[in-house]
């Protein structure tokens, strides 16, 4: 089995073929109804989370499996010290694929060398959600190229934005607007190593107004308060 850490897992070839699945599964549900059967999900959440938890869920018993685990670190042994690679190492005994979130980067990292795919890894990436947003924008526009992305909100810590990035730079024309407050900004690596390493087109403003008339596609994102208060 492979992990997904990073929207960088997968080529754009697999991107794509994923998306064509995901489509077939939404057009023909009953179709992949068991899929899944005689599968346990182990959904891992060290944070808070609704609809990530809930959709990884719902998809797995959608397609036949089952679902177990812990909806926070206090419902599980890790309020008691126990570490992240100790937990993940036990629950991969009981199921056979694990949905995990943590506040810390590199958390996910670690799991993997048991069983893992990533939903969260604390300011750092989040693929899974990059694959819905992908299979949104091509449902939308009907392409994935060749697009203005407008970028709104928290982008600093913004981890859905981060990897939505990643996963777009690799599809031609792509162009991109980042707008957010100046203490919101997008993090240097990103800006360096992903954009200005990959000249990738882009600008920088403060204002969404000054935006809105370039952009094909306009992507918002809230105020991760857990993690820019928590800053140090």
């Amino acid at each position: 089995m492979r992990h997904l850490m990073s929207p960088l897992d997968l080529s754009v070839e697999e991107l794509d073929q994923l998306l064509d699945l995901a489509g077939d599964i939404e057009k023909n549900p009953q179709k992949y109804a068991h899929a899944c059967d005689g599968m346990k999900l182990a959904t891992c959440f060290y944070e808070p989370s609704t609809r990530t938890r809930l959709s990884f869920e719902a998809a797995m018993l959608n397609l036949g499996g089952s679902v177990l685990g812990f909806a926070s670190a206090d419902s599980s042994s890790a309020a008691k010290g126990e570490s992240v690679s100790d937990t993940i190492r036990i629950i991969s005994c009981y199921a056979d694929i694990c949905a995990m979130r943590h506040p810390k980067e590199g958390a996910p990292m670690v799991a993997s060398e048991y069983s893992h795919i990533n939903a969260g890894d604390g300011g750092h990436q989040h693929p899974t959600q990059t694959l819905t947003d992908l299979l949104t924008i091509r449902s939308l526009k009907g392409k994935l190229d060749n697009m203005t992305i407008g970028l709104c909100g928290d982008l600093k810590f913004g981890r859905t934005v981060h990897s939505l990035i990643n996963a777009l730079i690799r599809y031609p024309g792509i162009r991109f607007v980042l707008i957010s407050p100046e203490e919101l900004k997008i993090p240097d690596y990103i800006r360096e190593d992903v954009l200005v390493k990959n000249n990738i087109p882009f600008e920088e403003v403060t204002r969404l107004d000054d935006a809105m008339p370039k952009l094909d596609i306009l992507y918002m994102t809230r105020v991760q308060k857990e993690r820019f208060f928590n800053e140090e």
